[in-house]
This record gives C-alpha cells, sequence and structure tokens, in this order.
C-alpha cells in the first residue's frame, strides 16, 4: 500500500487508547530507503493538550483532565522527515529559510500504515544533530520519569529504547547515511500550499477499534 508522491497523509501517535499527535505532510518519495514526508513551518499540526493546558511532556494521558486533539501552527523550521521501513526512529532535516539547520532523530516504534497515513508510538527520547554533527539527548529527564508506566515502557524496554539511540549516535559521528549530507540541500516545489487538518483529514481523539 505504497503512497504517492505529492499525497498528503496524516502521521499519528498514540498512547494507549488515546491520540497524542497528528501532523499533515506531503509526501516525497516512498520506496525502499523508506517513506519521506515534508512539513513547511506554517503548517497545521494538532496535539493532546488538557484543561489546564498541559501537553503529555507534562502529564501522562491517563492524568489529564478533558485532553482534547488541539490545532497549532507548526513554527520556525521547515522539515523533511524519513521513516524508514521496520526502524524504531524517524530522521527530521529541519531547514530555517532554505538553509539546511540541522537533524532530529525521534525514538519511536516501527510505523502502521493506514488508508491516510501512519500511526507510531513516540519513544520521549529524541537526539538534536547540529550540521556539523555535534549531537545531544533531548527528553531524557522526561524518558526517565515514563520507565515502569503502563502506558510506556518497562526499564528493559528502556533500555532496549536507549541502545539503539547510541547506535544511531555512532552512525552520527561517524557520517554515514542518513548522516552524510543525504536530503541536505532538498528543495520543495514552489507551488506547495500550507498543509492544513480540514475537515477531510478528521482525526479522532480516541484511536480507532
Amino acid at each position: 500500500m505504497a503512497f504517492e508522491a505529492g499525497q498528503v497523509i496524516t502521521r499519528r501517535y498514540l498512547r494507549g487508547q488515546w491520540c497524542t499527535w497528528v501532523q499533515p505532510l506531503r509526501v516525497i518519495t516512498d520506496d525502499e530507503m523508506g517513506l519521506l514526508l515534508w512539513q513547511p513551518a506554517g503548517s497545521d499540526f494538532a496535539t493532546l493538550v488538557d484543561a489546564d493546558g498541559n501537553t503529555p511532556h507534562e502529564v501522562t494521558p491517563d492524568r489529564m483532565r478533558d485532553p482534547k486533539l488541539t490545532v497549532r501552527t507548526w513554527q520556525s523550521y521547515d522539515v523533511l522527515l524519513l521513516m524508514p521501513a521496520n526502524a524504531s526512529y524517524s530522521v527530521w532535516w529541519f531547514f530555517q529559510e532554505g538553509n539546511f539547520a540541522g537533524w532530529y532523530v525521534n525514538l519511536e516504534e516501527p510505523y502502521v500504515r493506514r488508508h491516510n497515513g501512519v500511526e507510531t508510538i513516540d519513544l520521549v527520547l529524541d537526539i538534536v544533530v547540529t550540521p556539523q554533527r555535534q549531537w545531544k539527548w533531548k527528553d531524557a529527564d522526561e524518558f526517565d520519569r515514563r520507565i515502569g508506566h503502563p502506558l510506556y515502557f518497562d526499564s528493559a524496554a528502556a533500555d532496549a529504547i536507549r541502545a539503539e539511540g547510541e547506535r544511531l549516535t555512532k552512525l552520527i559521528e561517524a557520517g554515514d547515511c542518513p548522516f552524510d549530507g543525504i536530503h541536505t540541500d532538498f528543495r520543495p516545489d514552489p507551488d506547495w500550499p500550507l498543509l492544513r487538518l480540514g475537515d477531510d483529514m478528521k482525526f479522532p481523539l480516541y484511536r480507532p477499534a
């Protein structure tokens, strides 16, 4: 079930029965390298927010008060995003005013395809990488707090997530693919519009049965 180049799909994060994140993305390619997607700054995305203004970074979804998916505007960076098949991560290329500004590695479960997009489970721990391949962990404190929570991961799974992150840092330091300069000169079609979560891209608060 390959997606077509130019098609707009949604990328969703699930957490237990909740859908916690939705972003519309334009398909660049869908091949043996993975699913390559584009989202320009100024586009929509939606994140789970509760009545007190908390997101899942601050409060786990099961402890949120009246959580709702809330549409916001993606700021600062245009993003090229690669989701390799059967991989426990995605790689993001950040651009500002057309210039490559660094990578972001999102550790996540291998994605599942749906008719209108893909679903995955965010694994909290991330890696921020400069264009010079200097890297640092992101959300490490939050990751440690989630260990043992029934909606997240136990200590054995947390060790495996860290190990996958460490494997990727070795690729970063070595300048191996996909940190070898590929896609750093990407230029979108100037006629592509900003991406919106409209009536034709309905998204549930809870995952479908």
